[in-house]
């Protein structure tokens, strides 16, 4: 069983945000029919040709897709969309605010002809406020969000390594979507999902947020180290390899002190007994664990953690990642056509009995154009 199978979404889409959405909702089992500009389609084709030849972007977020060229600024082209919606369950779009509107495709006139129809827009800042026209790119969203604030080092602020504020927007996108599928089961009615970058990458702001709202002071900069919580992040061993732990209570630093330091006596030190005074006179602490650590290499390191249930981990490169022995194990790898010919790729993570997961080709630019046009070309008066 696909459990979106049966679902037909059109996605005009572009960049991260909606076709990460779209791919999610393509992976189990939704049909997606993506919209690009004509020759040269959605610009993150052309991010750089890392994956023989193609760009490592698109080639994350647009496999089992249909792509169809389309200028919508083209009576033809308006009159195929319309007929596409007219068989669609979902509208998704993450154009610049109002232009979506400007086609003549506004939310409620397609509430008012296709009354099953499920749209969802994905922006910057949302569809009104003073901020809605403002250009965002999610660098920017991450810095008004504030999590180029609490991350990085103390001198230096820093945005995540990844598009952190596409991918949540995309994923409450997803995830409101499918809501609103199950919502119109019962009510027969369609809805308009208004998903805004700022507030998704908010909603995952929850802890630095009460935490500088309520306490008075903001979370610090503590690169991978952790604000508030102590030991916890990297410590560097005696062949000079970083090994990264987090000790989460204090039946963990007991056992930190008795099992993995053989410093049983410091976990009743007065100045280390609670998290609290931990992290405040964690100067002082770090030359105690350094003075053990120099003394041991990585492997004896992590196997005296894993020997006391104590969290910790490599630091992997993205290369290393990819021949991570779990996911091995797991057997999470899969092998996709693409333009550029095989590619591999992770299954999504999703592991359900029953579940079938759809793992389609990446499209060429235009590849469907013929099919989707025979299919909507004409539609019913």
């Amino acid at each position: 069983m696909r459990p979106l199978e049966g679902i037909t979404v059109v996605s005009l889409e572009q960049a991260v945000a909606a076709p990460f959405a779209a791919r999610q909702l393509a992976d189990l089992g939704a049909r997606v029919i993506k919209i690009e500009r004509p020759e040269s389609g959605d610009f993150a084709r052309h991010y750089d040709q890392t994956v023989n030849g193609m760009s490592s972007h698109f080639t994350w977020l647009n496999r089992s897709k249909e792509s169809v060229e389309m200028d919508l600024k083209g009576e033809d082209s308006k009159e195929l969309l319309l007929n596409m919606l007219e068989k669609a369950d979902v509208f998704l779009y993450n154009l610049a605010p109002g232009a979506v509107d400007r086609l003549g495709f506004s939310p409620d006139t397609l509430k008012e002809k296709f009354p099953r129809l499920i749209t969802c827009s994905i922006t910057g800042y949302g569809e009104n406020g003073s901020y809605r026209n403002k250009k965002a790119y999610d660098l920017l969203i991450q810095c008004e969000a504030g999590a180029v604030s609490v991350t990085g080092t103390e001198e230096t602020p820093s945005k995540a390594g990844i598009s952190i504020a596409d991918i949540a927007a995309g994923m409450y996108a997803y995830s409101g979507i499918m809501a609103a599928v199950i919502a119109r089961s019962v009510s027969g009615k369609g809805t308009h999902l208004d998903i805004s970058m700022l507030e998704a990458l908010g909603e995952w702001m929850g802890y630095p947020l009460y935490y500088a709202g309520y306490g008075g002071s903001e979370p610090k900069r503590t690169g991978a180290s952790h604000a508030t919580i102590y030991p916890y992040g990297p410590f560097t061993t005696g062949e000079g390899k970083q090994v990264f732990l987090g000790i989460q209570n204090d039946r963990e630093w007991k056992a930190f002190c008795s099992r993995v330091i053989g410093k049983p006596e410091l976990a009743e030190e007065e100045l280390f007994s609670t998290n609290a005074l931990r992290v405040k006179n964690q100067e002082e602490l770090a030359l105690v664990i350094a003075s053990v650590f120099e003394k041991m290499t990585a492997e004896e390191l992590t196997e005296k953690l894993d020997e006391m249930k104590i969290a910790n981990a490599k630091l992997n490169t993205m290369k290393d990642f990819m021949e991570h022995p779990q996911l091995k194990e797991r057997n999470r790898w899969t092998t996709i056509d693409s333009p550029a010919g095989d590619i591999q790729t992770l299954l999504p993570p999703i592991t359900a009995p029953g579940f079938k997961i759809t793992m389609g080709d990446i499209p060429e630019l235009g590849e469907h154009n013929e099919k989707i046009r025979k299919e909507f070309g004409t539609r019913k008066k």
